[in-house]
């Protein structure tokens, strides 16, 4: 009797838990989708005027290196670098660092581009694995081809940092597109400011977009479900957040398919750590951890004019790797950066930024999952008030379409509106069917992440992929 007495308190206790839980954490959405339809009306004028067109021939602005790491992606590769060789910036190199692939990406890159091996001197600023080859092409003279032993993606990254000639580097999925003006847009938060050390764009779901040479020639909704509320999720996760995160000058964490970086404050803190497969989150939270440190005024900026294109995952056995590798990566730089929690000396970044993504991005996965298999039994025991449940979770819903509805608005506003009205209600009936099942299985997925941490700490997965365009 006195075990079921501590049952029934502990239902009622964690009941109660999980309403104050998801009250403060839909609170916070609000204000975040609040500021954000704040900033993204700001700026949208600034971001399409004749202004911010003229500085594609300023003098001031800064050269880059795009460093493109690649591991077997044969089938992507060359039509990326061509894709990139025409995209809208006075001065740029391509560096594509093929880290020991074992298929034909290297002889398709030096076939396709008509390269030769030569010789040149390193610097190694950041210890990698060997290079065996550096290759050039007198038709693309701001293309490099290197050839390195495997060390994974970091140590690539590395290796390419080592290799550029540029103060700026953006660090590029093979797989991913960018658009012809993105890299200007993100190299003018630089100009703007002289403390900015890192600048990420907004990376969208190219499922059912027809993206040509860097531009997007029309966009349908895709066949899959699954593909379908993606779209959704990345609207209100991905732009909503980082936006607002952006304007505290607390952003953790920049896309790995698409950051601009002030290539010396990379190498001052060690470059890219190289036993994560949380490689982009764990740079920026280092590079807070480092400024704070050095007592150096500094930046992180995020653009959402700037827009990299990238395929969602098309299977759920793919979004499930996916999803996994992004919890252990988050897990990973939270207990990497554990001092960070709480601590005033950190400002903004250690008395909020981290401790959110501690309780609510990381634990918050565990919380749901508790309350999923709590419900069937708590109305096993007699002890689940329906009334009380019913209104729990319409209101829940309610919220989450209230920010799905927000951020495609916002959407509408960085992309001039590219979804026409009958797409726009497709995806606003997405946005609603997303929390019937779609939600739960993501949530399911990290916490599986967060229960095999230790055996897939160092395992990456492989994700299937399609073409761009024909």
């Amino acid at each position: 009797m006195g075990f079921l007495n501590a049952v029934r308190s502990f239902i009622v206790v964690f009941n109660y838990f999980c309403m104050a839980f998801t009250i403060l954490l839909n609170i916070i959405y609000v204000i975040q989708l609040i500021v954000s339809l704040f900033r993204v009306h700001k700026n949208y004028d600034k971001a399409f005027s004749d202004d911010f067109l003229s500085y594609v021939d300023s003098e001031n602005l800064l050269p880059i290196s795009l460093i493109i790491p690649a591991y077997n992606e044969e089938e992507h590769i060359v039509q990326n670098v061509r894709s990139l060789l025409k995209i809208n910036y006075p001065e740029f190199e391509i560096i594509v660092v093929n880290d020991g692939s074992t298929d034909k990406t290297g002889e398709r890159v030096v076939r396709a581009f008509h390269m030769h091996k030569i010789e040149t001197s390193i610097r190694y600023q950041i210890p990698t694995e060997q290079i065996e080859g550096v290759y050039f092409s007198k038709e693309y003279p701001n293309l490099l081809y290197v050839h390195k032993k495997n060390g994974g993606k970091s140590d690539a990254l590395n290796a390419g940092i080592n290799i550029s000639r540029y103060p700026l580097f953006t660090c590029l999925d093979a797989d991913s597109r960018l658009e012809k003006d993105a890299l200007l847009r993100l190299s003018l938060e630089f100009l703007k400011d002289s403390r900015t050390v890192i600048a990420g764009g907004l990376v969208r779901i190219a499922n059912g977009s027809r993206i040509v040479d860097g531009e997007l020639k029309g966009f349908t909704m895709p066949k899959k479900l699954i593909e379908r509320f993606q779209i959704v999720e990345y609207y209100r996760s991905f732009l909503m957040g980082r936006v607002f995160w952006s304007s505290t000058n607390s952003l953790l964490i920049v896309s790995g398919a698409f950051g601009l970086f002030r290539k010396q404050t990379v190498i001052d803190v060690g470059g890219y750590k190289r036993n994560t497969i949380g490689e982009d989150m764990e740079i920026v939270v280092r590079i807070h951890r480092y400024m704070h440190k050095q007592h150096k005024k500094y930046r992180v900026k995020f653009n959402e004019f700037s827009i990299c294109w990238t395929q969602g995952p098309m299977s759920l056995g793919d979004i499930r790797s996916q999803r996994r590798r992004w919890q252990i990566g988050l897990m990973d730089t939270l207990i990497s950066h554990a001092g960070m929690t709480f601590n005033p000396f950190y400002g903004f970044v250690g008395l909020f930024s981290v401790p959110y993504n501690w309780i609510f991005e990381l634990f918050g996965a565990l919380v749901e999952t508790i309350g999923y298999f709590l419900i069937p039994f708590t109305l096993i025991m007699g002890e689940l008030n329906m009334f009380f449940f019913v209104i729990y979770f319409l209101l829940s819903v309610a919220l989450g379409i209230i920010l799905s509805e927000g951020s495609l608005v916002i959407e509408q506003y960085t992309h001039r509106a590219a979804m026409n009205a009958k797409q726009s209600i497709a995806i606003s009936v997405y946005a609603l069917l997303e929390n019937f099942g779609y939600r739960q299985i993501i949530t399911l997925f990290r916490m599986e992440g967060i229960i095999k941490y230790r055996k897939l700490r160092r395992s990456w997965g492989k994700i299937k992929r399609k073409e761009f365009e024909q």
